[in-house]
């Protein structure tokens, strides 16, 4: 393995720094804005995508399949902080007190009652968006 194919701590690191940013910035953009801010899903594609090209992860299946994958972990936990926010606000816990305690069955049960088929359509267009911003 060359020194240039060799994956080293920024290439991993950047597209995880990445994805939990702007998981966290989704999150404080939905509780300002009091919904579930889904329209940012294709953003968040394409910063992942563009960490992706920092990283000098090469174009191809295998980039492709990491946007789609980070950009779905993007959703997932803008979706859980976004939860985690609301009920820890009602019991005076902080958002990231509130994230650690929720369970997945009660997070689950609060992502599928505050999303509606519009943003289920949003989160689509991210994925799909991911694929083709990654091809780049």
């Amino acid at each position: 393995m060359t020194a240039a194919n060799r994956p080293s701590l920024l290439r991993v690191l950047l597209p995880v720094l990445g994805c939990l940013g702007f998981a966290a910035a989704w999150v404080l953009l939905a509780r300002m804005l009091q919904s579930q801010a889904s329209w940012l899903a294709p953003l968040a594609a394409l910063d992942v995508a563009w960490m992706l090209q920092l990283g000098r992860i090469q174009p191809g299946w295998t980039r492709i399949g990491l946007a789609m994958a980070t950009t779905l972990v993007v959703i997932g936990l803008a979706n859980w902080g976004i939860a985690a926010t609301e009920i820890g606000r009602s019991m005076g816990l902080l958002p990231w007190e509130s994230a650690l305690r929720l369970g997945s069955d009660y997070a689950w049960q609060l992502i599928q009652l505050a999303n509606t088929r519009a943003d289920l359509v949003w989160y689509a267009l991210g994925l799909a968006l991911a694929g083709v911003f990654a091809r780049r």
